[in-house]
Order: structure tokens, then sequence, then C-alpha cells
């Protein structure tokens, strides 16, 4: 039997483009055959997918799973929305939110982890080479406490625990797990509305701080104001931003005569104890991914070799 090199994998998944494991499965089923093995994975369907990883996947589905003290929010990706009302890929997209929650939030972690007698690799690949589009596992995260709860929710869900967005909110405290799970989620209802980018000024990145700061500060300089008066303007401008962009400070979605943080006060008598939220995700599906135009009238010019008018 052949030895199956680091190297030999390499080469297989560079000519096509197949998981690393399915390669080097390949290659052990054929006697280390290059062409054999490239065959094998074309049967499989498996360099069929391949060939699709180039295409932009930016719809899909985001998933958030939690059970108890923990949650997670996944997002696995897809090329058409049409997919995310695919029942085989809503069924992908749960089953890898689970994975998630067993393994924990490395995509690799993930990817290698095994479902029944495949890997979620493996099982992403035979969904591309089944759907017929390319599909990807963005990215996933995690939260946890040690006393408390971590709620979801899925805004504009397309099956239970998976849509456009998800967002899952840890709470600490010792107080009932009910009526935790019940704020929580309402929580994280406000997460999703209003897009908070820290729970407190602490958690704001500096570099975010000091551009708010010098946009203010610029503001009132070109409008001739002395510098001691600037620094003034400057702090209580940035109240007034802490209370735009700090999930505790902003006013309560469900109650806005009250901010968050005096919602959570109030609750604490019905929870039975104090609670801090000890953290926060939130997934719109497709943020941050450049997705090509496509100019229909030019690729149907290009298909028939013709210039476009």
């Amino acid at each position: 039997m052949a030895t199956i090199t680091a190297a030999m994998v390499k080469d297989l998944r560079d000519s096509t483009g197949a998981g690393m494991m399915d390669c080097k499965q390949a290659l052990s089923e054929n006697d280390g055959n290059m062409e054999a093995a490239v065959d094998w994975l074309r049967k499989k369907g498996l360099s069929k997918a391949a060939k699709k990883s180039g295409r932009v996947a930016a719809e899909g589905l985001i998933a958030a799973l939690t059970k108890g003290t923990e949650g997670v929010v996944v997002e696995v990706n897809s090329e058409t929305d049409f997919v995310a009302r695919n029942e085989h890929f809503q069924g992908l997209v749960k089953m890898i939110a689970q994975v998630a929650l067993d393994v924990g939030a490395d995509v690799e972690k993930i990817k290698t982890a095994k479902v029944g007698a495949i890997t979620v690799e493996a099982a992403i690949s035979d969904a591309i080479a089944t759907i017929g589009e390319n599909m990807s596992l963005r990215r996933a995260a995690a939260l946890e406490v040690s006393k408390g709860v971590v709620s979801s929710y899925v805004h504009n869900a397309v099956v239970e625990g998976a849509g456009k967005m998800g967002v899952i909110v840890a709470l600490e405290s010792p107080g009932k797990a009910d009526e935790l799970a019940v704020l929580g989620r309402q929580l994280a209802m406000h997460v999703a509305a209003a897009n908070p980018l820290a729970v407190d000024p602490s958690g704001l990145d500096p570099a975010t701080v000091k551009r708010e700061k010098d946009v203010l500060a610029d503001k009132y300089r070109q409008q001739g104001k002395p510098e001691n008066v600037i620094e003034k303007i400057v702090e209580s401008g940035l109240k007034t931003y802490y209370k735009e962009v700090c999930l505790l400070e902003q006013a309560f979605i469900h109650d806005s005569g009250k901010s968050v943080a005096q919602a959570l006060t109030e609750a604490e008598g019905k929870v039975g104890g104090p609670i801090k939220v000890t953290g926060f995700l939130r997934y719109a599906l497709g943020e941050g991914i450049e997705k090509q135009e496509s100019d229909f009238a030019a690729e149907v010019a290009a298909a028939s070799g013709q210039k476009k008018p």
C-alpha cells in the first residue's frame, strides 16, 4: 500500500479544491494514484463542489442555538436566497449550530467534527453537490456564563432557530432561570433592533471613541470655540454617543421611557437576584461580504460572442 504524504494531499487539494480529509481518503482508496483519486472525487461529487467555490456566497442563513448557560450563533452562506428555503440546507445549518454548541465556535474544529460517519466539511460538500450551489460555513461565535442563561432571538426566521439575523445574549445571575430566559429574549430582540456596539463604554474600541472625540472637537473648532469650552462640549457629546451605541445606556425598545440598565434593575426583583449582561453577539446575514454585481446583458452578449450594445 502506497504511503500517502502531506504533499500528495496538498497537490490533490490544490488541483480539485476538495477538502483535506476527502483528498486523503481519495488517495488512500486509490493507492496514491493521483488521476484515480481525482476521478474518485469527481464520482463522489466533491470535485464538482470545488468548482463552485469561486462563486460569491452571500446569502444563506444565520442560526442561533442555546442550551442553559451556553449559546452559539453561526453563519452558513449560499449563493442565492432560494437555497435558504431548501429543507436540506436548513437542516445542514441547524446541524452545524448543534455541532458548534457541542465542540465550540472554532470554524476549523467544527468542520472536522464528525456527524455520523462523515465530517461537517464533507456534509457541506455533499450539500453543494446535491443542491448545486456554493456554500460555506463563514463564521461562528459562542457565549457562556457560570450561572444564569444565554438567550437567543432570530429575526426574519425562515425555519425555527435560523433566519436572516441571529442574536444571543448572556445574562449572569443566581436568579430564576425561566424569568431570566424571558428577559434574555427581550434583550436579544433589543440588540437585533438597536445594534449596540458594546455592553457599556468600557467595551468600546478606543480607536472608535477617539474618532468620535476628534470629529466633535473639529466641529466646534471650526465654529471658533475656545479649547477649554470644546473639552466640555466633547465630554457631553460623548455621553450622548454612549446612549446611542452602548447597550446598557440605550433606550429599551420594549419600554422607551427607561434605559436597558434601568429595565435590568427593575427586573432583578422578579428574577430574584442581581443581573449582569456579560456579552452579546449579533450576526446579520452577509455583512462585510462584497457581493458581485451581475450585468445580465453583458453576460448574454459574452456568451454569444457579441459586444454589449
